[in-house]
């Protein structure tokens, strides 16, 4: 045994070459090996998708977004990128039946796509004339000019909000459409005062957002919703009868009432209906019996309500004013206007909804705003507790399927 591990010891530098060499061979046999079977099996290459945009496959072309610079025509563009002049105005003359070449709006985003080779040349110039519309501009094969569309993807959203002060704030709050505050106005304006939200209401509702390129571009159809004023819950559902979509509350009552909550859209309250107001101007007590909407200057006055324009003039102390009749007795009046939307004259009948006027400071005002008044025959009302009668409910024949829609969204929103 000693005799065995001597020889080990002096030959140790020979067995560490021997297991080296070892090692060598066998790598070599197995990379031989497997070069083989790499010979029998060739490698396939996958191919990516190819990319398309603007209904063109542009995976082999260069492409550079840009916008199009103040006073930079559409000739110019082209020539930028190194289209002749000759073959600038070819093109500009084939827009004649497909797009006004003259319509093309500095800041506008355009795209190009160049031959990916040392030459570079121009292929293709697209030119976007608004979220979803375009022009492309062919220089590959034969020069023509033609329009597309971009696709719009819908997918329908639920959100809540908050008021704190405004519906507006609580919109922009929670990072969403302005678009959605508008609707929710609109599928509301019957029924709450946007103008006297309260510190604690709230809303849920179901919609469906529109997106291009995966960028929001505004929103659709509002589904349902649920507002929380003053404690109480205003449902909402859409629902399509006698071709024509309506929204309706959890009894198939119509929200469209004969008259609008407000004549504004954008404003606040800034003096209420009052038997004893301070006048800022002449500084003594006297009825105040109507409702002041503060509003910039040139802001849109909408009619309440259908009915036929029975004064229009310069009212004293009321300036520029006009005076609408309705159904059922009522009239409405609006005040300190700085002038009249076109074709309002006295004898015009009006729609619910439509403008009328523009907010102003005529008369006696010590600002802009809307003097908004009611009256039941000669009787003035306070216009924020006037009830307004509604519109035609639910047909009988279809409370089953108005049911189906209630059924299915208002576990969503309550």
């Amino acid at each position: 045994m000693k005799t065995l591990v001597r020889f080990l010891r002096k030959k140790r530098w020979l067995i560490l070459f021997l297991l080296f060499a070892l090692f060598i061979a066998g790598w070599f046999v197995y990379k031989t090996s497997h070069e083989i079977i790499k010979d029998k099996n060739p490698v396939v290459e996958i191919k990516t998708k190819s990319r398309t945009e603007f209904g063109i496959q542009i995976d082999s072309m260069v492409m550079i977004h840009d916008q199009v610079e103040e006073n930079q025509n559409i000739t110019q563009l082209l020539m930028s990128y190194g289209v002749s002049a000759q073959m600038a105005d070819s093109l500009v003359r084939k827009c004649d039946t497909v797009f006004d070449v003259r319509k093309i709006r500095a800041g506008n985003n355009y795209t190009v796509l160049l031959k990916n080779d040392t030459s570079q040349a121009l292929q293709y110039l697209i030119y976007e004339q608004n979220t979803t519309e375009y022009v492309v501009f062919v220089l590959k094969d034969s020069v023509h000019v033609h329009k597309g569309e971009k696709e719009i993807q819908r997918k329908t959203i639920t959100s809540t909000g908050e008021i704190k002060s405004s519906l507006w704030q609580a919109i922009e709050e929670r990072g969403l459409s302005r678009e959605l505050a508008l609707g929710l106005e609109d599928v509301y304006q019957w029924s709450i005062d946007f103008f006297g939200l309260q510190n604690g209401d709230h809303f849920k509702v179901i919609y469906d957002e529109l997106s291009v390129d995966g960028k929001s571009v505004g929103i659709d159809k509002i589904h349902a919703a649920c507002f929380n004023h003053y404690g109480q819950d205003y449902f909402a559902f859409f629902f399509v009868t006698d071709s024509f979509g309506k929204y309706y509350n959890e009894k198939g009552e119509s929200l469209k009432k004969a008259f609008l909550k407000a004549p504004l859209k954008f404003s606040r309250i800034t003096s209420r209906f009052s038997r004893s107001r301070l006048h800022p101007i002449l500084k003594i007590r006297r009825p105040h019996f109507g409702v002041d909407y503060s509003a910039p200057s040139g802001s849109p006055v909408f009619t309440i309500g259908d009915g036929t324009i029975v004064y229009k003039g310069y009212m004293g102390g009321g300036g520029n004013s006009l005076k609408i009749k309705h159904g059922g007795g009522f009239t409405s009046s609006y005040m300190h206007l700085r002038g009249y939307a076109p074709g309002i004259r006295q004898g015009t009948r009006v729609r619910q909804g439509e403008l009328i006027a523009f907010v102003g400071s005529t008369g006696l005002s010590t600002g802009p705003h809307l003097d908004f008044r009611m009256y039941k025959g000669s009787t003035p009302i306070d216009p924020l507790k006037v009830v307004s009668p509604p519109a035609k409910p639910i047909n009988e024949q279809d409370k089953a399927r108005f049911k189906t829609v209630v059924d299915k969204y208002m576990p969503l929103v309550k």
